[in-house]
């Protein structure tokens, strides 16, 4: 039988094209995930950057330990505890001290991240001057880079400065350097500092304080703002291929599938010769096993191949648009290769079996009928598996529904969740096909000429053809509608708690450091007929389940000027029982009871354990929690809600307001342009991520559009030879075969937008659970452009393939019957 397989490949080459094509690309598309997969979950460690040149860095305590029965839980503090005054004392009387600060900077024409540092731990990165001096003066820097040069003005939200020297970039961070007098200024803490002393001795010096690090050698690396970034961005690299790859193995495999599934059951008339010259069931089997397995090594070698030649350029792609860490590149991963290879392999012999299964049990004479127009096109193995996906979609949104309606909302889930319902519909979809193709050429139909009814007759009766190629559309428009509209649905649900939360009239927002200083505040507070709320963002921690330790996200504010200015969704309690011993939280908290004592640890690590003052609804999952500012310790305000005194002129408070706030950079902002300026959307990596998974997924899915309609075109032969014989010209067959490639296209699509629709509707029942309805959200425009693409496409290609086979001679009435 592999001889034969051997010469059936070669005699029929063309058929096994689209096949090749179709596993070649897959293959690729599943070494190229994987390898950036790999890459993410196995970065190079890094050395130190900033204190490469320094002998001994000792941080503050910034990891949070809690001890549970299953182990310690470790966290970053939103607001690490500075070093004691007493403790760098004791380190000066070892050596010398440098501290260390580092700030944000935003500078007009500048990068977008720019990170200020005094200038005397410059030394030990260590920069060198390239150009002028050192600064002298608070309005003095000197900059990294060749943004700007010596001698320039600079306006930063730190003030306008002078830019007195330059040095050359290390590649690892945009730096401007103040004095040393300045950046203690703009920002106060103690985090980490240089001590010019024998590390042992230093260790000694700070072995009473808990959490304190000593670091040297390699480990300095860890008082680079590096490690944390890098670690973040490795994780968003890692959860985006992880994403992008399952969608793509779910695209390819199906796909792959299919097209191996169309080739073999093209095929019935051969599989029908065969057995009538008396092969076998298992011989047929066999035959087309062969067949696959050949095409199946040499498309999975090939995919394997071309998917090493792209992966470096994808995460070029990914440092580019500063997805990933500058040095994130590809490594040299072998098991991608082996996942890809023998994944695409195992694919295409499933679905050549799967197909060869009918065709080889058989008898002769019904496959020979059979060949010529198509009978039953479910399959027990469509019934089947269509079944299990479809009852397992249903009952996985029934128990998420009635348990956690919150997990739908949730980035992983509704982006792995589609793929459940699409590839139920594409299995199913030889149900629904005639129908709604007759349905969709009911009007072309009743128009004059015969290409209408033409159209709508092939259609219907060649049902595994139409579903065949209808499943790319499917997947390419039931993916668009999905992810998009999961995106749009929960930003217009968020924005409308937004809308709900706050009732300020006025936001005053900090800039500079991002934060208000006391003396602002007395300002504010001092503008006739405004009522201030002044809050911090923090963070607080609490242990659930036994041993998770949980981050939830908190503002610090005084509970009565709170109510004046903001409406917060409660379920339970009020607002009036916040106080120093008391916490709000949302429904989602493991402890949710009005008057609860739960065990928490705050933004810098304290423990307390606090009573439940009230309790949130759920919501998009943004409420987190609200604490007063005792409980915030470290917390700086970086927002104030303004409300209005009865009878005040707000054209007077918000002059007022701006006079407050001028001196620090503050912007004054009216309710509604806040809520609109701050309304949840999509952030970059989200954005540049869902980039990432549709491109691959509909740019595969539209080659593979193109390449399952050339294949079932190009065995349509003796039809076209049939319709030329009754008299029709080329040019009619070429509107025929275009007519049928829109309706088919446009019935999947049709299928498609009702796959989306009813994912989108499990998130409208979720937000509706969670207290935060919100009408659900087709991205209509998205899914016209991704429909015209696919009918253009699918149109182009089968009157091309088409316009190949008619430019033959018109063969006889024996040839046209084949």
């Amino acid at each position: 039988m592999l001889s034969l397989a051997l010469r059936t490949l070669r005699a029929r080459w063309t058929a096994f094209a689209g096949a090749f094509t179709a596993l070649a690309l897959g293959v690729a598309l599943l070494t190229v995930m994987g390898l950036a997969l790999a890459s993410s979950l196995d970065a190079p460690a890094r050395g130190p950057e900033r204190f490469a040149a320094a002998p001994v860095v000792v941080r503050a305590g910034d990891t949070l330990r809690v001890e549970t029965p299953y182990g310690d839980r470790t966290m970053t503090p939103a607001h690490p505890r500075a070093l004691p005054a007493a403790t760098v004392a004791k380190l000066r009387r070892l050596g010398a001290v440098v501290v260390d600060r580092s700030y944000r900077v935003r500078a007009e024409g500048g990068p977008g991240e720019l990170t200020g540092h005094p200038w005397s731990t410059a030394a030990f990165a260590p920069y060198e001057l390239a150009a002028g001096r050192a600064p002298r003066a608070d309005d003095e820097v000197v900059v990294s880079g060749d943004w700007a040069r010596p001698g320039e003005r600079v306006r930063t939200d730190r003030g306008t400065v002078r830019v007195v020297g330059a040095v050359a970039g290390r590649g690892f961070e945009h730096a401007v350097f103040h004095t040393d007098a300045r950046a203690a200024a703009l920002s106060p803490p103690v985090l980490q500092l240089v001590v010019d002393a024998d590390p042992a001795a230093v260790r000694e010096a700070v072995r009473d304080v808990a959490g304190v690090r000593v670091l040297t050698g390699g480990d300095r690396r860890y008082a680079d703002a590096g490690p944390e970034r890098d670690r973040a961005a490795l994780t968003a690299v890692n959860a985006l291929f992880g994403t992008a790859g399952g969608v793509s193995a779910f695209v390819s495999v199906f796909v792959v599938a299919s097209t191996f599934a169309l080739a073999v059951d093209r095929r019935r008339r051969e599989f029908g010769l065969l057995r009538a010259a008396g092969a076998t069931p298992g011989q047929v089997g066999r035959m087309v096993c062969g067949e696959a397995l050949l095409v199946g090594v040499l498309g999975s070698a090939a995919g394997c191949a071309l998917g090493g030649y792209a992966a470096p350029r994808l995460t070029a792609w990914v440092v580019d648009v500063e997805l990933a860490p500058g040095w994130f590149t590809v490594g040299d991963a072998a098991w991608p290769y082996h996942a890809a290879f023998w994944t695409g392999l195992l694919v295409a012999l499933c679905g050549a079996v799967a197909a060869s299964w009918r065709a080889g049990r058989t008898s002769p004479l019904r496959a020979l009928r059979e060949a010529s127009a198509d009978g039953r096109a479910m399959t027990p193995g469509r019934w089947l598996w269509g079944g299990c996906l479809l009852l397992t979609a249903v009952v996985t949104l029934a128990a998420a529904l009635l348990g956690d309606p919150g997990d739908l909302l949730h980035r992983k889930t509704y982006v792995s969740r589609p793929m459940l319902l699409i590839g139920a519909a594409a299995l199913l979809a030889p149900l629904v096909v005639r129908p709604l193709t007759r349905l969709l050429t009911w009007l072309p139909a009743r128009l004059p000429g015969a290409v209408g009814t033409l159209t709508r007759e092939n259609a219907a009766a060649r049902v595994r053809r139409t579903a065949a190629v209808a499943a790319p559309v499917l997947v390419t428009v039931a993916l668009t509608g999905s992810l998009l509209g999961a995106t749009a649905t929960l930003g217009r649900a968020g924005a409308a708690e937004r809308r709900e939360l706050t009732t300020a009239a006025f936001v005053v927002t900090a800039g500079g450091d991002g934060a208000f200083g006391p003396r602002t505040l007395e300002r504010l507070r001092a503008v006739p007929s405004a009522r201030v709320s002044a809050s911090a963002p923090s963070a607080v921690y609490v242990l659930e389940e036994g041993g998770a330790l949980v981050r939830s996200e908190a503002r610090a504010a005084e509970p009565g000027a709170l109510a004046a200015t903001a409406r917060l969704p409660l379920a339970a309690g009020g607002l009036g029982g916040l106080d120093d011993d008391s916490i709000v939280v949302n429904e989602e908290w493991e402890r949710h009871t009005v008057g609860q004592r739960v065990r928490v640890w705050l933004g810098d690590g304290t423990g307390r354990t606090l009573r439940i003052a009230a309790v949130m609804t759920t919501g998009t999952g943004n409420n987190g929690v609200y604490v007063t500012p005792a409980n915030a310790p470290g917390a700086r305000v970086d927002r104030v809600d303004i409300a209005l005194a009865g009878g005040a002129d707000p054209r007077a408070v918000a002059a007022g307001l701006e006079r407050a706030v001028r001196p620090v950079g503050g912007r004054v902002l009216t309710g509604d342009r806040w809520r609109a300026a701050t309304a949840p959307g999509s952030g970059r990596t989200t954005r540049y991520g869902f980039l990432l998974v549709l491109g691959i997924a509909l740019l595969y899915a539209a080659i593979a559009l193109v390449n399952t309609v050339v294949m079932a075109t190009a065995d349509r032969v003796g039809e076209f030879a049939a319709l030329r014989l009754a008299g029709a010209t080329r040019w009619q067959v070429l509107r025929l075969v275009g007519a049928e490639a829109l309706a088919v296209a446009a019935g999947g699509a049709v299928l498609g937008v009702a796959v989306a629709a009813l994912e989108l509707a499990g998130m409208w029942a979720a937000l509706t659970l969670q207290s935060a309805p919100a009408p659900l959200v087709l991205p209509w425009r998205a899914l016209a452009a991704v429909t015209a693409v696919c009918a253009v496409l699918a149109t182009a290609s089968a009157v091309a393939s088409a316009a190949v086979v008619l430019h033959r001679p018109v063969p006889g009435p024996a040839a046209a019957r084949e």
